[in-house]
């Protein structure tokens, strides 16, 4: 167990972060074939930077993607909708790549194999209804609250108008804003208890007209004190747009590439992390599959109480149905049986071995168990693919809790 005082930080970034354009956009390609031909297979990435957008990868499909035709969708829905900004749906050039699944990666996968090798991680822990770490929880809901009152002001929130791109707030929609932005919460814990919030950092892209001691009025207003709640205290360190301004953002001030935000979409750190990202690719991916059934798993786990955090390892060889091994921690929280004196160890091997007899982790049977060849990936690629509330994504079910309490026990 850890013990002690120390401060740990995560960060977030919103929809019209550079990286996550590329991420939605091919998550929206993904979406659009699997409406067409749910055993579509797909391994899109994109890349955007001035004025282009570039895709390209892999598709087998029955159906048909109009690739300029999603990506301006795609843009005009983020809020890229102005020239002034240095990019927009209308005038950028999309350029397109894409060539067919590989037949040698068919070959494994055609016959329920895995469709690359690797190894996933899944983590839960009980610091949140939605048991994902407090840090990034709350940087997700930071950017994704940024973008509501972009949104809300962009669509004419009632409010004093001044000059183009000047500060307007009206029923928390704040006129300037732009769509690129950026979130990090430093968060205090004793032991493995968060108990507030140290240090908030929000930079956010806004018109020219506007004073930095505007916006931040305004983002500690509408933006920090409504999410962070009783987290944030009177020694809350708050930064906004450090540097003095952002008014350069999106693609004109970054190119922006799918999976370079693989921290961001998963626990921010708190957890270890496979390496492979997850947009653009279909179930049989298990880059994405995988993790999404190690993250069902682990809050299985601690949701039936037998740790307060739980982290799982899964591996597996392409072609090969069966994962190569499963590795479970604990953190030293395992408790099977009550009392103090089980051993921590042997708790973690029967919790393992329940884990092994309640859930299927061949490819085939993760997408069945998970439901996963349904057009549902766009919403996962802002805000996290974890701890999402709202969302029908079948891994963030506790519904096994039961039935590995009983067989662990």
């Amino acid at each position: 167990m850890r013990k002690g005082k120390y401060f740990f930080t995560s960060e977030s970034v919103t929809e019209g972060h550079p990286d996550k354009i590329a991420d939605q956009v091919s998550d929206a390609i993904l979406d659009d074939l699997l409406r067409q031909d749910p055993s579509s297979r797909v391994a899109v990435e994109t890349m955007v930077s001035t004025g282009m957008v570039i895709v390209a990868g892999e598709i087998r499909t029955n159906g048909y993607a109009d690739l300029p035709k999603i990506v301006r969708g795609k843009l005009k829905e983020i809020g890229y909708t102005d020239s002034e900004y240095g990019f927009d749906y209308k005038a950028c050039s999309v350029l397109s790549a894409i060539d067919e699944q590989s037949a040698d990666i068919a070959l494994g996968v055609d016959t329920g194999g895995a469709g690359d090798q690797g190894m996933m991680m899944g983590f839960a822990c009980n610091e949140t209804r939605e048991l994902m770490p407090l840090p990034i929880s709350l940087a997700h809901k930071l950017t994704a609250k940024l973008a509501s009152v972009r949104k809300k002001g962009a669509a004419g929130a009632s409010g004093s108008r001044g000059a183009k791109g000047s500060a307007t707030v009206g029923r928390a929609g704040l006129k300037y804003l732009r769509p690129d932005g950026k979130s990090q919460v430093t968060v205090e814990y004793d032991g493995f208890k968060p108990v507030r919030v140290d240090t908030v950092v929000i930079s956010c892209q806004h018109g020219p007209s506007v004073s930095a001691a505007r916006i931040k009025r305004d983002i500690l207003k509408h933006v920090i004190k409504p999410v962070l709640g009783r987290y944030f205290d009177s020694k809350t360190k708050v930064l906004v747009n450090p540097t003095g301004r952002f008014i350069i953002g999106g693609p004109p001030g970054d190119a922006g590439l799918t999976g370079r935000k693989i921290i961001v979409d998963t626990y921010g750190g708190m957890a270890r992390h496979g390496g492979g990202c997850f947009s653009g690719k279909d179930c049989t991916k298990v880059d994405r599959s995988g993790a999404y059934m190690a993250r069902y798993v682990a809050k299985n786990i601690v949701a039936a109480g037998l740790a307060s955090r739980a982290e799982l390892q899964v591996s597996y060889a392409i072609g090969v149905k069966e994962p190569v091994s499963l590795f479970l921690e604990t953190f030293g929280t395992a408790r099977v049986r009550s009392g103090s004196g089980e051993d921590v160890a042997d708790a973690e091997a029967r919790i393992l071995a329940a884990v092994k007899k309640v859930f299927d982790f061949t490819p085939a049977g993760i997408i069945k168990t998970l439901r996963l060849r349904r057009p549902i990936y766009s919403k996962t690629a802002c805000y996290g693919h974890f701890g999402r509330s709202g969302e029908t994504f079948d891994w963030e079910k506790t519904d096994k809790a039961n039935k590995l309490k009983k067989y662990a026990s």
